[in-house]
């Protein structure tokens, strides 16, 4: 399942990382383990944030994800399910229309 990963770093731990030159190892070290598909990094609410969308075969996955970011960085970390137009294409909107309407 394709997943949308939202990870939001403090800028005490970062700070420290990138004054001590270890962020961008860190980073893809992180990167390097979950083999995103893509992965952008933003400012959001005034903190560095990555976003990376990542296929998920697996719930159990998930602290796979997650765990890298909050250890490595003390990250805030949120993951949602993603959908392509094709897949919204296929999720039957039109008939979930008429059974709910």
């Amino acid at each position: 399942m394709r997943m949308l990963v939202q990870a939001r770093m403090p800028h005490a731990e970062f700070n420290k990382a990138v004054r001590d030159g270890t962020a961008g190892q860190k980073l893809n070290r992180i990167l390097e383990e979950q083999k995103p598909q893509a992965v952008y990094f933003v400012e959001t609410g005034g903190m560095r944030t990555a976003f990376l969308i990542i296929d998920l075969a697996d719930t159990s996955k998930i602290p796979a994800l997650a765990e890298p970011w909050f250890l490595t960085f003390g990250a805030t970390v949120e993951i949602h399910p993603a959908m392509t137009p094709d897949d919204l294409g296929r999720a039957g909107l039109d008939a979930l229309g008429k059974k709910w309407a």
